[in-house]
């Protein structure tokens, strides 16, 4: 069965914006790693700077990395996981759902961390996307949804009893804080199922 016109061109505009908010995204990033340690120490999360009331770092934190090799993993999983459910929500939906997660992670690392002194990195965000993502997946593509999910439940499981997985420190090149992981995940399939309980959007993102 062929697609009417007006659907394509839907589908048209859908990826103009799929584009255009993973560009700018990704660009964000990146200009803040091109900044180095300045621009790391400047925005990244930090409890004792926080408690003297600088607020940016609330936000700044998740968009700063350990290094090139971190940020590239960082943008490589952001890509995979807009093929994966990008189409699940609205751009808009994805905005509020971002800083839903964004806020659930800081919650939690000021209330139930208080022993974490900084942390940098997209890792907690990415979490609570493809979540958020996975679970109004669940409805209208179930099989793949399904997968997705037992893939990130698994992860979460393995992170919370035996730490990060194999080469993941080597990697990204410093410790991974895989709290964010679960924080983020919580907090995006919390948001997740919020927006599911709405009609299924016409464009992603």
């Amino acid at each position: 069965m062929g697609l009417s016109q007006g659907a394509v061109d839907v589908r048209k505009k859908a990826d103009f914006f799929v584009c255009l908010t993973l560009g700018m995204a990704l660009a964000l990033a990146a200009a803040i790693e091109l900044s180095g340690d300045l621009g790391r120490e400047w925005l990244r999360y930090d409890r004792a700077a926080i408690a003297d009331g600088e607020l940016w770092r609330l936000l700044g934190g998740h968009w700063v990395h350990l290094g090139w090799s971190h940020f590239l993993l960082n943008g490589i999983g952001l890509l995979l996981i807009a093929y994966l459910v990008a189409a699940n929500f609205s751009r808009w939906q994805w905005l509020m759902i971002t800083a839903a997660v964004i806020a659930g992670i800081d919650l939690g690392f000021w209330f139930l961390q208080p022993q974490l002194v900084w942390y940098v990195g997209m890792s907690g965000l990415l979490h609570g996307l493809l979540a958020a993502g996975t679970v109004n997946g669940l409805r209208c593509r179930p099989r793949e949804s399904w997968l997705i999910a037992a893939f990130l439940v698994g992860k979460l499981g393995y992170e919370q009893l035996l730490g990060p997985l194999p080469g993941s420190e080597e990697t990204t090149g410093g410790n991974v804080v895989v709290a964010a992981h679960l924080y983020g995940a919580m907090s995006g399939a919390l948001a997740g199922l919020c927006f599911s309980f709405r009609k299924s959007p016409d464009a992603p993102i």
